[in-house]
């Protein structure tokens, strides 16, 4: 196996490729380092500076690497970038995938495993609800609808070209090396403001001064699992979660506990594109042995850890 990791250098993609680098996997990265750092990438491993929107780049990473997995991290991953600038966010997570794609059937890669949203493909989650994987998509912002896109491409290059591939579709991703000054990634940016001593921005649910939308946070180590799990044996979407709801407010007080500060809140309207309340079943993923080990609390706490002595 020589797996092609896209986005390898950022959050989620490089814990990817240190643990498929520890199980002794041939591994490449590309990555434009638009939020990627080279220092997440281990040392000794094929690295690519290529953005996906270059096809001639994209085409030169598989003549040269030759893989035969393909791990598909790389995104414009902001919903509040998607609202205001739904042309950027199409060129990368579409035609960006789609060069993806055709280098892929151009060079015979077996199988895809695709890094898609659940924590907004689904649109708004009713209280007392989880949304399953045979729901419809309904997508509230256009990062969602490109999200979604992508997985009828994977459909359709999967009956046409005999292309393998998965869906992941994560919920709310948090852990060490995720991007505080990013527009995604609550977690990090209230470690980071709360550790500084700096004011903290709590957007609204609907009224400035509520508790906040709620959210499936699901921590990067079990989202790891997920993804090599996916990567070996399974076909499909599957939702990569926890079946729990937890409040922008429950985060901070979380935070500021593990921190051991007390945060001065700074109440905001609502952000434009966000869902109120998006929480997921992983029924389909457990049925496969995959299973959260580390609790919200817990995840947290590693986290503010991680960025004090960082």
């Amino acid at each position: 196996m020589r797996v092609l990791v896209t986005g390898g250098a950022g959050f989620i993609g490089s814990h990817i490729v240190h643990s498929l680098v520890e199980e002794g996997v041939e591994v490449a990265v590309l990555d434009n380092l638009a939020t990627g750092k080279r220092e997440n990438v281990p040392q000794g491993i094929y690295f690519y500076k290529v953005d996906l929107r270059d096809r001639d780049g994209v085409e030169r990473v598989f003549r040269e690497f030759r893989p035969t997995h393909v791990s598909h991290q790389a995104a414009q991953a902001s919903v509040k970038v998607s609202v205001e600038n739904p042309v950027l966010d199409f060129e990368v997570n579409l035609l960006g995938g789609l060069n993806l794609l055709e280098a892929m059937r151009r060079w015979g890669a077996e199988k895809l495993v695709f890094a898609s949203t659940g924590g907004a493909i689904y649109g708004e989650v009713a209280e007392g609800e989880v949304a399953e994987e045979a729901w419809p998509p309904r997508p509230k912002s256009p990062y969602a609808a490109g999200k979604a896109a992508f997985e009828h491409y994977l459909s359709a290059y999967g009956q046409n070209y005999g292309l393998k591939w998965v869906s992941l579709r994560y919920a709310n991703v948090y852990g060490p090396r995720q991007d505080p000054h990013g527009e995604a990634g609550v977690v990090a940016i209230f470690a980071d403001r709360v550790l500084q001593g700096e004011p903290v921005t709590l957007y609204a649910r609907r009224t400035p001064g509520d508790e906040g939308c709620v959210r499936d946070y699901i921590y990067v180590a079990d989202v790891v699992r997920a993804h090599n799990l996916a990567l070996k044996g399974l076909e499909g979407t599957y939702n990569v979660a926890t079946g729990e709801g937890h409040t922008t407010q429950e985060v901070l007080e979380a935070v500021a506990e593990a921190a051991g500060k007390s945060p001065t809140v700074q109440p905001a309207p609502p952000r434009p594109g966000d869902l109120e309340r998006s929480v997921l079943s992983p029924a389909k993923l457990l049925a496969h042995g995959w299973r959260p080990q580390v609790g919200f609390r817990e995840g947290i706490r590693l986290t503010v850890e991680y960025f004090r002595t960082h």
